[in-house]
């Protein structure tokens, strides 16, 4: 098989407003093609192509608004959102700020693949959705092309299997993320798509200071006991597991762009110091954030 190129992306990398830095073009890769760049606003529209669309957000919040039919929707995306657009469908989309992304293009056969034999697999639209997964495996197939070296290849292959099962597993039509599910007696057991999107949104906000459970409760319009169950069944962590989440998440991304001394980074992520940083890093990451940075 081939490997896909810019003419797998559906016309948009060509668009003057797209400022590439970074390609996989050349490397040889059959089942997905990737692309860093900077992007200017723009609205446009495009054909259906034949490969799934993953875009990454490195910086933001940047609103981001998408039509579907009849249907408009419109939300302000953060630093490691996801836009995801499935194959097969073509796509109306508006950027109203200047934003750095990373696009991977998914051949459907490595979609198919990953799901196994359970049937087609289709992928959702989703605007702004969090997958801490999938944004790790994205940046490291960034990191492959930033670095490539022949011997990769296995490496890559191995990604983008991981990928693509990770999106048949999550992603796929139907099964929307932060989605109520209901227990064994009918009651709701999870968190809404609305609740969710909401405790994420305050919890982004406020990422650089002390944020209580009761705020989330308060503003998911539930008591502390029922927000923090239902909260753990739809992420399958607690909010304080998750807030540390998105604020190691977001210290990973200060620290890539080198702008800021690392203890400015620890404090602007909601650490009390570049020590608590350190010691945090070191418990879930295995490094620092000075070794961090050398090797981003």
């Amino acid at each position: 098989m081939p490997e896909l190129g810019l003419l797998d992306t559906g016309g948009i990398l060509r668009q003057p407003w797209v400022s590439p830095r970074r390609t996989s073009s050349g490397l040889g890769w059959e089942h997905a093609y990737v692309s860093t760049q900077s992007e200017q606003p723009y609205h446009a529209r495009f054909d259906a192509a034949a490969t799934h669309l993953l875009i990454l957000h490195l910086g933001g919040p940047v609103t981001v608004r998408r039509r579907s039919g009849p249907s408009t929707q419109a939300r302000r995306v953060p630093a490691g959102g996801i836009f995801l657009h499935p194959a097969g469908r073509a796509l109306d989309v508006e950027l109203q700020g200047r934003l750095d992304t990373v696009h991977l293009y998914l051949s459907d056969a490595a979609l198919q693949n990953a799901h196994g034999e359970h049937g087609a697999v289709k992928l959702a639209e989703e605007l702004g959705s969090a997958d801490p997964l999938v944004e790790q495996l994205v940046l490291a197939l960034d990191s492959v092309v930033r670095r490539w070296e022949p011997s990769a290849r296995t490496y890559v292959d191995h990604l983008v299997a991981m990928l693509a099962a990770q999106l048949a597993r999550a992603h796929a039509a139907g099964r929307t993320a932060g989605s109520a599910g209901t227990d064994s007696d009918g009651a709701l057991s999870g968190l809404s798509a609305q609740q969710l999107t909401t405790s994420r949104e305050l919890m982004e906000e406020r990422l650089s200071e002390p944020l209580p459970v009761s705020a989330l409760a308060s503003a998911a319009s539930l008591s502390v006991s029922q927000f923090s169950r239902q909260f753990r069944t739809s992420t399958g962590k607690s909010p304080h597991q998750f807030l540390l989440q998105l604020r190691l998440d977001h210290a990973r991304r200060l620290l890539r762009s080198r702008q800021q001394p690392i203890a400015e980074v620890a404090l602007r992520c909601g650490f009390s110091h570049q020590e608590h940083l350190t010691r945090v890093m070191r418990a879930k990451l295995g490094t620092t954030p000075a070794a961090f940075r050398r090797a981003a």
